[in-house]
């Protein structure tokens, strides 16, 4: 754990920690470049988010949770950008917004909503 390679970068499976001890981010490492799976906290100990990166990137699935354990957004990554379907939300747990992109733009449906749940947009983009 905590390891580097012949080059001196950081390799394998690390943990960060915060000054109050509790763990900041887990995941690994591959010539110095986050690589894999990663979990990252919030200083209080909670889950902040967690997915996978290639060369310290964001790919595939990804979860964010505000401080209070409620998630923030789901959706996926391909090379750090936003792909495919993606929900946001309140920090109440509602839904906040919905839809699809591609290389982080918006595409096609995607609806707004209000923190008590009511829909109140609907827009389409090219």
């Amino acid at each position: 754990m905590n390891g580097y390679n012949d080059n001196g970068l950081k390799e394998g499976y690390w943990e960060h920690f915060y000054p109050n001890g509790n763990i900041s981010c887990k995941g690994n490492y591959t010539n110095g470049t986050k690589d894999a799976y990663w979990e990252l906290y919030w200083p209080n100990g909670n889950i902040w988010c967690r997915g996978s990166y290639i060369n310290d990137k964001r790919n595939g699935y990804w979860e964010v949770y505000h401080t209070n354990d409620k998630l923030s957004y789901k959706g996926n990554y391909i090379n750090g950008k936003s792909f495919g379907h993606w929900e946001e939300y309140y920090v109440n747990g509602n839904l906040s917004k919905k839809g699809n992109y591609i290389n982080d733009e918006y595409i096609g449906h995607w609806e707004w909503y209000e923190s008590n749940g009511n829909l109140y947009e609907k827009e389409f983009y090219l």
